[in-house]
């Protein structure tokens, strides 16, 4: 799939409104392009890598279910959280790897002591890899984002029990 010009980016806004769509996602050449409407549905459009032959994938729930940010959900991961946990946000929008790469282990787990200045994890945002450090020093209680997860400025990446 080539990129698109802004000329055609217009036509397919203008399409994925009329369709009902709630949003649309394509990624192409290392471009991802993401357009949200009215949530009447939630639909995932996938395209799979370029190595492969090139099909969309949709897949619409029978049911639909209004898109709810990530803010407004009940926030269970505070609730259960105890006083002597530290946590520590993310400082960037970005992609969350717990491991320099996918063959080696996660610079931290849950119940390894970390020092002040100690490397948790990366957080690739624009392809820069970029070191998120303790600012504390304790135990790792618990690990919020998944590996490979996209994350937002804010977010909770780790708790950690001071002491």
């Amino acid at each position: 799939m080539a990129l698109l010009n802004f000329k055609e980016i217009l036509e397919l806004i203008d399409k994925v409104s009329d369709s009902g769509l709630g949003a649309v996602e394509i990624e192409t050449s290392g471009v991802r392009l993401r357009m949200e409407g009215k949530p009447s549905e939630q639909v995932v459009v996938r395209e799979v890598p370029a190595a492969a032959p090139a099909q969309v994938t949709i897949a619409a729930p029978q049911a639909a279910t209004p898109v709810v940010p990530a803010a407004a959900e009940p926030a269970k991961d505070t609730e259960d959280l105890d006083s002597d946990l530290h946590v520590i946000t993310s400082p960037i929008v970005g992609t969350f790897y717990s491991a320099p790469n996918p063959e080696t282990a996660p610079f931290v787990k849950v119940g390894d002591r970390i020092s002040k200045g100690s490397v948790l994890c990366i957080v690739e945002a624009m392809k820069l890899m970029n070191e998120i450090e303790s600012d504390v020093s304790g135990t790792i209680a618990r690990i919020f984002p998944q590996n490979g997860q996209p994350i937002e400025y804010g977010e909770k990446l780790f708790a950690v029990r001071l002491g």
